[in-house]
């Protein structure tokens, strides 16, 4: 069986900002823009994987979430501490000055690590964690 990794879900809270960041600053290209009942649905993805995306969602929209739950959600989200991905590149000194100099909010500039990768890390608008590995 062969599975590929298609789409990952990050919360938003300014779809205008997190569509910003991830399309400006990070580079990616916007995929779908999609509106309901005054929400929306922004799927983005590198250019180069047409096959991989992100798509970003109003959070804790589900409608088994609780009004206690939603609490904790928008709470994890305002620390940090609710969502994140892990991205790669060639060149993560450069990515992160590019994403530095459009106003990111740095969580820690690029080191090496012990456990033999050099990354950096930002927050996405609504708080998502973003690792970025260097790729060898």
């Amino acid at each position: 069986m062969s599975l590929n990794i298609h789409a990952s879900f990050l919360p938003h809270t300014d779809p205008e900002v997190s569509l910003a960041f991830y399309r400006d600053i990070l580079g990616f290209e916007v995929r779908n823009d999609v509106g309901y009942e005054g929400m929306r649905w922004i799927t983005v993805g590198p250019v180069d994987q047409p096959s991989v995306s992100i798509v970003l969602h109003p959070p804790a929209v589900d409608p088994g979430i609780t009004d206690d739950e939603r609490r904790v959600i928008t709470e994890m989200m305002a620390k940090g501490t609710f969502a994140g991905i892990v991205l790669a590149t060639k060149d993560v000194d450069g990515v992160f000055e590019r994403a530095k100099a459009g106003g990111a909010d740095v969580a820690q500039e690029p080191a090496d690590q012990p456990y033999g990768v050099r990354d950096c890390a930002l927050r996405d608008p609504a708080g998502n964690m973003i690792r970025i590995q260097e790729q060898h």
